[in-house]
């Protein structure tokens, strides 16, 4: 277990206020030049942090930018009026960014030309200390003591003008960032872990942006209800044109329709308005008013030949098939799958980290399923790392897995 141990309830310290006050929201090129100039003049790490609306905005942008760093102080940017962060780029460069869960950031970020060159990542810091729960608010209280103010996090944060709350929330979120940083890099010292943390930071700077889903449509929530081929196309010709009217509009896509109404449609096959609208989902002001266009959807879906109706799964994935089915069609590979488990869960435990983040699944599941021949440590090392897997990982797990996977083969040979 981890070696912070959360402050006596009444040790905690409420962090309610900025501690240089609510700075002012910058929202002109004059105003970006002048925080990116002061920023550029600090010293040491900078901590960011980023706002989106998920739920409310199409897609996954930045609605309010937030940076704080030694000798220059928080800097909150309004990126719908600054969307041009390519200057604070520049003169950032050279330092390390101090982010929470920052595969959830960076992407947003890169939007608006501000690309990390050097990255402390907090929340997977915590997850290799292992912590059970590596949200903010619980690592800045359990390591440091204070206890952040209750989140907006889950608030519209295309609103404007930002309410005084929001934003004395969000620059709190960066306020003790870096102090944060600091304490859990001592901790990951003391561990033996620096090294680790080194090399997953750079592996998730490194990563690059998702390409798009194949089927997505076929993620639609509850789409497993739907039984037919037919069904499917109605699930699939609804979702597209939610999702060209989500994009339109600069909507969630569930705010335009939610998933369990597209799949009542895709169950009912409705045929006629009125039939239409007595499907939970459909009745808002909002979905009635594109009732034609969710008719002529399903009108889509019912004229496509049997030929052209979506197979009832998706396209095969790149990799071995789920699990589930490992013990009817491979059960070899189902008791590798076994025995490799239990080695990195061994190995888990005695490091105090949890599986996921020792090995992923997905390498666990392609190793089990085409092992390499003839089994060593040295071929299982190399399979490994042609996974993605990190050095670190491949010298803390070949040798058990090798081992494991050799005494499984004995035991079936006798």
């Amino acid at each position: 277990m981890t070696e912070g141990s959360q402050p006596p309830e009444g040790d905690v310290v409420p962090l309610l206020e900025p501690s240089n006050g609510l700075p002012s929201v910058v929202m002109t090129a004059e105003a970006l030049s002048v925080a990116t100039h002061a920023l550029g003049s600090g010293e040491g790490p900078v901590a960011v942090d980023a706002e989106r609306a998920s739920g409310f905005r199409y897609g996954q942008r930045a609605f309010l930018v937030q940076l704080r760093r030694a000798g220059a102080g928080t800097v909150l940017i309004d990126p719908v009026t600054c969307p041009d962060l390519s200057g604070l780029d520049a003169v950032l460069a050279p330092a390390e960014v101090v982010l929470h869960a920052a595969g959830q950031d960076l992407p947003c970020l890169a939007e608006l030309g501000y690309r990390p060159r050097a990255l402390f990542d907090t929340e997977l810091a915590g997850r290799l200390l292992g912590f059970p729960r590596v949200g903010l608010a619980t690592l800045v209280e359990e390591v440091l003591g204070l206890r952040l103010a209750k989140g907006h996090g889950a608030e519209d944060w295309s609103t404007r003008p930002l309410p005084e709350e929001w934003l004395r929330y969000a620059a709190l979120d960066v306020e003790v960032l870096v102090e944060l940083r600091d304490a859990l890099a001592q901790q990951l010292e003391e561990q033996g872990k620096t090294e680790w943390a080194r090399q997953e930071f750079a592996a998730v700077l490194a990563a690059r942006p998702h390409g798009p889903r194949p089927d997505p449509w076929r993620r639609t929530s509850g789409i497993h209800r739907v039984r037919t081929r037919r069904g499917l196309a109605v699930v699939r010709e609804l979702w597209l044109e939610r999702d060209a009217i989500a994009r339109r509009q600069d909507l969630s896509p569930g705010r335009v329709l939610p998933d369990a109404a597209i799949i009542e449609a895709a169950r009912v096959l409705p045929t006629a308005g009125d039939e239409l609208v007595a499907i939970p989902g459909f009745t808002s002001r909002g979905a009635r008013r594109h009732v034609r266009d969710w008719l002529a959807a399903i009108s889509r879906a019912r004229a496509k030949p049997e030929m052209a109706l979506p197979a009832s799964s998706g396209p095969a994935a790149d990799g071995p098939p789920p699990t589930h089915r490992w013990a009817e069609r491979d059960p070899a590979a189902a008791r590798r799958l076994t025995a490799i488990r239990a080695a990195v869960a061994a190995v888990a435990e005695s490091r105090s980290i949890p599986t996921e983040n020792l090995l992923h699944p997905d390498a666990v599941r392609r190793l089990a399923w085409k092992p390499p021949e003839p089994l060593a440590p040295d071929a299982v090392a190399e399979q490994l790392a042609g996974y993605g897997t990190r050095p670190w990982q491949v010298e803390l797990m070949a040798p058990p897995i090798a081992g494991a996977l050799l005494d499984l083969e004995e035991q079936e040979e006798t």
